[in-house]
């Protein structure tokens, strides 16, 4: 596809940022051995069960969009149908990852831990929807014309800018979330020892 390398290896940058943002929530070290509170376990369960599937899905869309950015015989319509399908798992498996936080409620016992909780929530949900909005975007791109479609995807490319800079809030948000007690409750989580220890998706 010729012209549109560059465009492909931003977009591929871009994603490759999801799988920070899913590290941050699986990459715990383990606890000091004094054990949470086992109501601060019950929750982290919830949370980290619902994490593998969704890990391996993004993990994949990140694949996808690499493969792509090292490909310039690609042809736009198979791009096209690549790039939509990987914002659309990007995007659905954020909002699980933010669906699951949000149904664990706060953690208990945990200072601010309410707040911790609705922010990590808010953040996943925005970057869901942004990952969505750039799938209609996507959707829209005329295969047909080389020329439209290679500016079609420099203005998605551009508008992953915005995507880094929710994947950054997206990080520091579960962090915050993690802080003190929650951290060493996910830790002892084996579902989620087993997505931290997962291979890290594939970049250009």
């Amino acid at each position: 596809m010729e012209g549109t390398d560059p465009v492909n290896k931003k977009l591929a940058a871009a994603l490759s940022g999801g799988a920070v943002l899913i590290t941050a929530l699986t990459g715990c070290g383990s606890g000091d051995g004094g054990g949470p509170d086992p109501k601060l376990g019950v929750w982290a369960k919830k949370v980290c069960d619902a994490v593998p599937a969704q890990y391996t899905k993004i993990k994949a869309a990140n694949a996808g969009i690499a493969k792509i950015a090292s490909d310039s015989d690609l042809p736009p319509k198979t791009a096209k149908e690549t790039y939509a399908q990987a914002f659309q798992d990007m995007s659905d498996g954020y909002k699980a990852i933010a669906t699951a936080i949000n149904g664990a409620g706060a953690p208990p016992g945990v200072d601010g831990g309410a707040k911790r909780q609705q922010d990590a929530v808010r953040n996943l949900n925005s970057l869901a929807a942004s990952y969505g909005d750039l799938k209609k975007k996507v959707d829209g791109l005329d295969t047909k014309d080389q020329g439209k479609f290679a500016k079609g995807l420099h203005e998605v490319a551009d508008q992953t800018k915005e995507i880094g800079r929710q994947s950054s809030s997206g990080t520091e948000a579960l962090k915050r979330l993690e802080q003190g007690d929650v951290k060493e409750a996910i830790a002892e989580q084996q579902s989620c020892k087993v997505s931290a220890s997962a291979p890290p998706a594939a970049k250009s």
